[in-house]
């Protein structure tokens, strides 16, 4: 349903209800932010994703300048491609059964809850329960063509001496890995716009906030598997 402007959209809320939407920052009457309040307004309740493409969509991330009412952004330099299958991804995510997730939680019942979450898109999960076990595993990988995973999920806050921070800085700077190479999803319940702005510059391909939200955990997993094998 292509709209214009904001009025356009909301018209089209009016009409009838829809299961994603996405608009770009600037518009003739408004911006982005001002499109999904409207589409709260519009919806209620009802889980309705908000995808703000740009150009700018690191620099937004990284400020954490969006708002509650948008569901995430995505920068339109990855190309049309990359975008349907993000797109895809919300409304309907595609399993990319036997990728390998090397996940590192402390807390077994957070750990046990998520691996289920994982293991019900086909996914592998390897479950370390801190960072030094982890850069343990990466290490017997060092230097092959395979880094012994397919992404990384980390907590932020561990028990051990090393936490999610140190696991990033050396994925990114010790082993050298880029963020097509080995995506980092970062979890965290840090509400602090500078904390979370800090674990993007490091290297994080996206944050996943908590408490965890099933639906967005398994679209952005599966979106990074996705974009990571993107030609």
């Amino acid at each position: 349903v292509a709209c214009a402007g904001i009025g356009e959209a909301r018209e089209a809320l009016a009409a009838g209800p829809v299961d994603l939407v996405t608009t770009s920052l600037a518009l003739p009457d408004g911006d982005g932010i001002a499109l999904a309040r409207a589409v709260r307004e519009a919806a209620g309740q009802t889980y309705v994703p908000v995808i703000v493409v740009s150009g700018e969509a690191q620099t937004h991330l990284e400020s954490r300048r969006f708002t509650e009412d948008v569901t995430d952004y995505f920068d339109k330099s990855l190309g049309h491609a990359a975008l349907a299958a993000f797109i895809r991804g919300y409304v309907q995510p595609e399993p990319i059964p036997g990728a390998r997730v090397l996940y590192v939680e402390d807390s077994r019942v957070v750990a046990l809850a998520t691996k289920r979450m994982l293991e019900r898109q086909q996914l592998q999960v390897l479950h370390f329960v801190g960072v030094e076990e982890a850069l343990e595993y990466l290490e017997t990988h060092r230097g092959a063509d395979d880094p012994g995973a397919d992404l990384v999920l980390t907590d932020v806050y561990l028990k051990g001496e090393l936490d999610g921070h140190d696991l990033l800085e050396r994925v990114r700077g010790d082993f050298g890995y880029g963020k097509r190479r080995l995506p980092v999803l970062v979890m965290t319940g840090d509400a602090n716009p500078e904390n979370q702005s800090a674990l993007l510059r490091a290297g994080a391909n996206d944050l996943v906030l908590k408490p965890i939200e099933e639906r967005l955990l398994v679209t952005k997993t599966l979106f990074q598997l996705r974009l990571a094998k993107l030609a």
